[in-house]
């Protein structure tokens, strides 16, 4: 939720910076459009140099204008640019310009006095490869001598026959965007006349199949960079028949990136880049678990890099600029707001957003009547609106900084269900992946019973799910999403709930849909109420509660729970109660 006062009452601590450089980590997360590009296509200029078949047009004929990607020359090289040939009026003020440099006769000569009527003006310019980027035809082919046209060798072929169209990091995407990217009064360097960026693989889209040699590194890391794995050390989704997600273990890795990078200091902010459908709940998770005064701006595209009117080259000059707004300090100038998602122009809470279309705008504010707390990139300066009450990262009760080393977890031995000590960090302070817990999401249907028996064995996936539980992650949980606003599930689901809770396992009940009602608590209930979270939020939360108090005490019989074995789950439920009110 929000706290309805506005941005006017409470000051940023210091003015707009305007001209202030902000010094930022950037760090690169699973399967990130933001960071993905369309497929590298051989032009026609080499297929044309190659006799290999042109590229055509719908009308069958080639294409009128040619395929140019955004390289690097490898020598200096002398070009002659027509003059008047950046905006179809330009000549009409021809009497505004300077002379040009010189004339392209029509025997293709350059001469710096015009020799005939057909002669065209020029500007000579020396270009090189200190020049950074230039958009020329792209002229690879594939190691067969065919043209490229697609990701692949072929359609749908073997990893090792696939390019990577996602980017390692963000350091080239930042370079493109600084040099082809345009503000208001027509100037580039949008990026690099902001800040100083460090940019970081916490869990990237992409990665090096082959290898780096650590004098190539841009991710700041130390050390040669060996083979790696599509999904176990980076998570792309194209080409879809190669598309590997990240596990639970992965976000344990990329919070000790996140925390490690920031507690090194002299950062002003951080910057999250991740996929559209998934960055809500990484930008949530990291609200809740890293510890900071400073902002953490999560960012992504609906349309991948270099594509038409891609969106999220918009979003990361927006992040930059949030930073450096500090509207988001308070008068000791700490972060006041948390984790958000700076996109279309709009600031959301990490908490309180949700994706929900594939387009730009597809971004909707859930919990509550909150979410969207201010607005930015769009005329005027960035601004807050509203401010949110929830606690968060430096605030936050479940932060890395609050964890215990270790917490008490649940397994069955010899059939009996037992407590075990579960260590959830090293010496280090940072968070051992095997600790990660596993938390289980339910979805309540009407007209889901097998019959009309309220038996929680009919529950054959909360049955199934307790028994793995108990075998393989001694800490673990249940999110019921079920109807709204109540978050309760028929009689067989909540009597299969019931007993996961009495072998010690947590559940926490939410609505289900962007529910604008709190779930409301049931006297003397032994499941946590989700307040307004939808059940994916809820699933981190809970999953940070059990990293922070560990499993709920279970019953000695979990069939024949006693009284007052009742009364100390209930006990501890209120631990979570009070994190799940407040954050």
């Amino acid at each position: 939720m929000t706290a309805a006062i506005p941005s006017a009452a409470i000051p940023p601590a210091a003015p707009m910076p305007g001209t202030r450089r902000a010094r930022i980590a950037v760090f690169s997360g699973p399967t990130a459009t933001i960071q993905n590009s369309e497929p590298l296509v051989t032009s026609n200029a080499a297929r044309r140099k190659h006799g290999l078949p042109l590229l055509t047009s719908s009308d069958g004929e080639p294409l009128r204008r040619d395929i140019v990607r955004m390289q690097r020359l490898a020598a200096p090289v002398t070009v002659y640019v027509e003059a008047f040939s950046a905006h179809p009026l330009e000549a009409d003020a021809a009497e505004l310009y300077a002379a040009p440099d010189g004339w392209i006769g029509t025997d293709g000569e350059f001469r710096p006095e015009r020799s005939g009527d057909g002669d065209t003006p020029v500007y000579e310019v020396t270009i090189g490869p200190e020049d950074g980027l230039f958009s020329l035809p792209y002229m690879a082919r594939t190691r067969d001598g065919l043209a490229w046209d697609g990701d692949g060798m072929e359609a749908l072929g073997p990893g090792e026959r696939t390019r990577q169209t996602f980017y390692p990091d963000a350091s080239r995407i930042f370079e493109e965007i600084d040099r082809f990217g345009l503000d208001a009064d027509g100037v580039n360097n949008m990026l690099s006349s902001r800040g100083d960026f460090t940019f970081h693989r916490a869990a990237p889209s992409g990665g090096y199949l082959s290898g780096l040699p650590g004098d190539r590194r841009s991710d700041h890391g130390e050390g040669d960079i060996p083979p790696e794995t599509r999904g176990e050390h980076f998570f792309s989704y194209s080409p879809p028949h190669l598309a590997h997600g990240p596990a639970k273990q992965t976000l344990a890795r990329l919070t000790n990136v996140v925390q490690t990078t920031l507690d090194g200091g002299g950062y002003d902010g951080a910057i999250w880049l991740e996929g559209s459908p998934a960055v809500e709940e990484t930008g949530y998770w990291l609200g809740l678990l890293i510890d900071t005064t400073v902002p953490i701006s999560c960012n992504s595209a609906q349309r991948p890099h270099g594509a038409l009117s891609a969106d999220g080259d918009r979003n990361l000059v927006d992040s930059v600029d949030y930073i450096r707004s500090r509207i988001w300090a308070d008068a000791d100038g700490v972060d006041r707001v948390g984790s958000v998602l700076v996109i279309d122009e709009q600031i959301f809470t990490a908490r309180d957003a949700q994706k929900a279309d594939a387009r730009p705008g597809g971004y909707v504010a859930t919990g509550g009547h909150g979410g969207v707390i201010g607005t930015i990139g769009a005329p005027g300066d960035p601004m807050l609106t509203f401010w949110p009450a929830k606690a968060h990262t430096h605030l936050s009760e479940v932060n890395t900084r609050r964890l215990p080393a270790a917490v008490t977890g649940v397994t069955r031995v010899d059939g009996a269900v037992t407590t075990v000590e579960v260590p959830v960090k090293d010496a280090s302070g940072a968070l051992l992946e095997d600790a990660m817990p596993t938390v289980t999401i339910v979805k309540y249907a009407r007209y889901g019973m097998d019959d009309f028996s309220d038996a929680a064995a009919l529950q054959v996936e909360v049955t199934a799910r307790i028994e793995r539980s108990l075998q393989a992650s001694p800490l673990s949980g249940f999110v019921l999403e079920g109807n709204a606003p109540f978050g309760r599930g028929d009689e067989s689901q909540m009597a299969a709930l019931r007993r996961a809770v009495a072998h010690g396992i947590p559940v926490v009940r939410t609505s289900r849909g962007n529910a604008e009602g709190m779930v409301p608590r049931v006297p003397g209930d032994v499941f946590v109420a989700g307040s307004t979270l939808t059940s994916t939020k809820a699933r981190l939360l809970l999953m940070a509660c059990l990293l922070r108090f560990g499993a709920l005490p279970p019953a000695a019989d979990p069939e024949h729970p006693t009284a007052e074995e009742w009364d100390a789950i209930r006990e501890h439920v209120a631990r979570y109660q009070a994190v799940f009110d407040t954050h």
